[in-house]
């Protein structure tokens, strides 16, 4: 298949020409350059893969960094060009036109992985050679038993030739013959390593049970050992190996000599120390990551006594706007910076500092009164942000907002720490940011639940989880029920019926609002329909409906009301739609043009917590409403006996005023008949409340109207 000009195939082999032409001068294959490239094309192929997914699967990358030791990519040199590589080209080439910010930091993610990836398939690999390596030197153990029963020459013979260092030492330790591959292994003469003693060859990192072993085999209880075992070389550099060393008996079966064998694994060391090095440390700022972070944390809650942890979860507030006005390379220099603030503020035992990615920070401070230390590290790292970073001669201010979790060990997992820490520093930001908090138990539950809901809404929507509830709108002149308000409920399958209150902020949110509205309407206006069919009454009860701010904005409302009431066979009348007083605050006439299409219509429109907001009663003349309806705020004082003259005051000036402008006016919270009464002489037309019922299924609010037609 011939790939498109530019099109996202052809960008890909571009990234992998690219990519080959950085690795194939490190790399030991018998392959051509063209042909190392098509190798890497499905390796490519993948990372694209991986960039674009959903969500990030780390072991795309682990699975790309193993298959460049497969291709034989084992120079250190050919990692850190492929990983330069990726840094440079991936998204460029096959991020398309997804988020860069998202894209970058999902790259610098697969960099991690292929890191990780190459080293535990380097390690794999090198453990393989390893075992070849020990039965080759049990092969030779052999040959030099036999070569020592045998004749001098045919011994020299092994010795000499052997690739791996060999050295023959007495059962006291001094080491009577070394080949060349042993001298050569230490860099010195054959005198300065010939004299010493076994003991002598102590090094500081030596384990404990190396030099346990060695005293076991020389008393003749076991008759070889194998270890990893560093030595001192005469220069004062250290020589890394695989040791094993054997016991060779007399003739009669006695100890006689000890058989040291030994290969060179320096550079495989060094390479799997910064092969680890840069899997487990950040790129841009040198910090710890991610991975390294998660190991150490878990380490720390998997201790056990009186050990306690504070966390601090760091996260710079107006990033963004930095990095999107001055350019990547100017915010990746202020968070150098800052990394190396935060790494001069958790200077102490038992504190660390590490990047999560972006401009996320964490600082981890240990011991038995992290309580008090965790509010000291905290207040540290606030006092290093506040001077200013001078970046391209512009002075920077970085401020932070800080969450704070703190406790034993040992109670909770490193994923929950860090839930429980991220969503404190998102209560600092909300509070204002440039602060930090503590983690609150109840607060987190009341985030995670509320997560939980906003994800769990589309669904809900598509699984008919939603239903409806009615409360009827009496008139207070004659007692009958006028309409009925369509109240919107959601039947969770675990935590039960939930209001309004518990997800509409969230539907507004996320945007589900707009799909939920059209929902409840289309229900509601259906309902409006039965209601007439079954009552055959030529004047039907109304239906108000709750409008959320979110759906005045949005450009289908008009239509999409027309085109509900139309397949319904419903006139514009029977609707009345129901907007918040502060929704309309300072509303230009761009928002107000499709109420006022529909009000045109025939369409009612109420001015739903009248009284509670501080828009100009001059405004109610530019606003397309016919009805007016007071919240409950106003009929609280008229529960007690005699009522508030206060409160009587205001409801007869706002009923005087609404009349004067034609409107009618509905009262909520109606609770006492006390209250009704008092409202029917204040002149408001009608009321809903518990008094004359609770919100209820469609066929209750018919019965109602039934006994008022029947009355």
């Amino acid at each position: 298949m011939t790939a498109e000009p530019d099109g996202p195939e052809d960008r890909l082999r571009r990234f992998a020409t690219i990519w080959s032409r950085a690795v194939f001068p490190v790399t030991s294959t018998s392959l051509t350059r063209p042909e190392f490239e098509k190798q890497l094309l499905p390796l490519a192929r993948r990372l694209r893969a991986g960039l674009l997914a959903r969500s990030f699967d780390a072991d795309t990358g682990k699975e790309v960094g193993a298959a460049l030791v497969e291709a034989h990519c084992t120079d250190p040199e050919a990692l850190s060009r492929a990983l330069d590589c990726v840094d440079a080209y991936l998204v460029l080439y096959c991020g398309e036109d997804g988020p860069q910010e998202e894209l970058r930091t999902r790259a610098s993610r697969l960099q991690h992985a292929m890191a990780a990836g190459y080293a535990q398939a380097l390690r794999e690999r090198t453990l393989a050679e390893q075992e070849a390596i020990a039965r080759a030197a049990l092969q030779a153990q052999g040959v030099v038993a036999q070569a020592l029963h045998a004749t001098e020459a045919r011994f020299r013979a092994v010795f000499e030739g052997a690739a791996i260092g060999i050295g023959i030492s007495d059962l006291e330790g001094n080491l009577l013959e070394c080949n060349g591959a042993m001298l050569r292994m230490f860099g010195g003469s054959e005198q300065t390593v010939r004299g010493r003693k076994v003991r002598d060859w102590t090094h500081a990192e030596d384990a404990p049970q190396v030099w346990r072993l060695y005293e076991e085999l020389v008393r003749g209880e076991r008759e070889h050992y194998h270890t990893e075992k560093a030595f001192y070389r005469p220069d004062g550099t250290v020589l890394w190996t695989n040791l094993t060393v054997s016991l060779l008996r007399d003739a009669d079966g006695r100890p006689q000599y000890q058989l040291a064998l030994m290969e060179d694994t320096t550079e495989r060391r060094l390479l799997n120390l910064r092969l680890r090095y840069e899997a487990t440390h950040d790129a841009l700022t040198g910090l710890p990551n991610r991975t390294l972070f998660f190991e150490r944390l878990e380490k720390v809650l998997s201790a056990g006594g009186n050990q306690r942890f504070g966390l601090c979860y760091l996260d710079l507030d107006g990033f963004k706007t930095i990095n999107d006005s001055l350019g990547h390379a100017a915010g990746d220099r202020l968070l150098v910076e800052v990394a190396d603030r935060l790494q001069s503020c958790a200077t102490a035992p038992g504190e660390m500092v590490a990047r999560l990615g972006g401009d996320e920070f964490v600082a981890l401070t240990t011991g038995p009164d992290t309580d008090r230390e965790v509010d000291e590290l905290a207040t540290r790292i606030q006092n290093a942000l506040v001077a200013p970073v001078r970046i391209d001669g512009r002075e920077l201010t970085v401020r932070g907002s800080i969450g704070i979790v703190e406790g034993p060990a040992a109670e909770r997992s490193p994923a929950e720490v860090l839930r429980s820490a991220d969503i404190t520093m998102y209560r600092a930001k909300s509070a204002g940011g440039n602060r930090f908090e503590l983690a609150d138990p109840e607060a987190d539950a009341r985030a995670i639940t509320r997560h939980g809901l906003t994800t769990a809404l589309p669904a809900a929507l598509e699984r008919g989880e939603f239903f409806i509830e009615y409360q009827p709108l009496v008139h207070l002149g004659d007692g009958e029920v006028r309409g009925a308000e369509a109240l919107v409920r959601w039947l969770h399958p675990q935590h039960g019926v939930l209001g309004p209150d518990r997800f509409i902020p969230l539907a507004e949110h996320t945007g589900l609002i707009v799909p939920l509205g059209r929902w409840v309407l289309e229900q509601a206006v259906d309902q409006a329909r039965q209601w007439r069919e079954r009552s055959g009454d030529t004047d039907p009860v109304r239906i108000n409906v709750n409008l959320s701010p979110c759906q005045l904005t949005h450009p289908g409302l008009v239509q999409d009301t027309v085109d509900i009431l139309d397949r319904a066979g419903v006139e514009p009348r029977v609707l009345c739609l129901e907007v918040t007083e502060s929704a309309l605050i300072g509303a230009d006439d761009d928002l107000l043009k499709p109420l006022r299409r529909l009000a045109e219509m025939g369409v009612d429109i109420a001015l739903d917590d009248f009284g509670t907001g501080y828009s100009n009663l001059a405004n109610l003349r530019r606003l397309p409403v016919s009805v007016l309806k007071l919240d409950r705020s106003f009929t609280q004082g008229m529960q007690q006996f005699p009522a508030d003259p206060v409160d009587l005051k205001i409801v007869e000036g706002i009923v005087s005023l609404a009349h004067s402008l034609d409107l009618a006016v509905t009262v909520e919270g109606v609770e006492t008949g006390a209250q009704a009464e008092q409202l029917r002489l204040l002149g408001c037309d009608t009321a809903q409340g518990w008094y004359y019922a609770r919100p209820g299924p469609p066929d209750r609010l018919h019965e109602l109207a039934l006994v008022d037609a029947a009355g």
